[in-house]
C-alpha cells in the first residue's frame, strides 16, 4: 500500500486499519475479532532522523518494558505542543 500524492493523512490510516483489520480476522491471528481503536496520530520528522526511528522501533518491546505506550504517547503529544483532552487517549483493552 502505497500514500498517494494527493490522499490525506487520515485516508491513508483508513485503509491502513480497514485493510490490516480484514488481514487479521481472515488469518486468524487472534481469538475474537480484531478491530483498531478510533482515531490515530502521526508525527513527522525530517529525513535526517530516519535511522534514529529505524532504532526506535527496532527497539520498542525493550524500550516498553520502562515506559507505557500510553506515557510515551502523552509524552510525544506535549513534545509536540499537541493539545489533547485525557478523555480520548487510548483506553486499557
Amino acid at each position: 500500500m502505497a500514500w498517494r500524492p494527493n490522499q490525506s493523512l487520515s485516508s491513508l490510516i483508513q485503509d491502513v486499519k480497514a485493510n490490516s483489520s480484514k488481514w487479521i480476522n481472515q488469518n486468524d491471528f487472534i481469538s475474537g475479532r480484531f478491530s483498531w481503536q478510533e482515531g490515530f496520530g502521526a508525527f513527522s520528522y525530517s529525513k535526517s532522523h530516519i535511522s534514529r526511528i529505524a532504532d526506535y522501533i527496532e527497539n520498542q518491546k525493550e524500550h516498553h518494558k520502562n515506559r507505557s505506550f500510553t506515557e510515551e504517547y502523552i509524552q510525544f503529544l506535549e513534545d509536540f505542543d499537541v493539545p489533547f483532552d485525557e478523555r480520548y487517549i487510548f483506553k486499557p483493552v
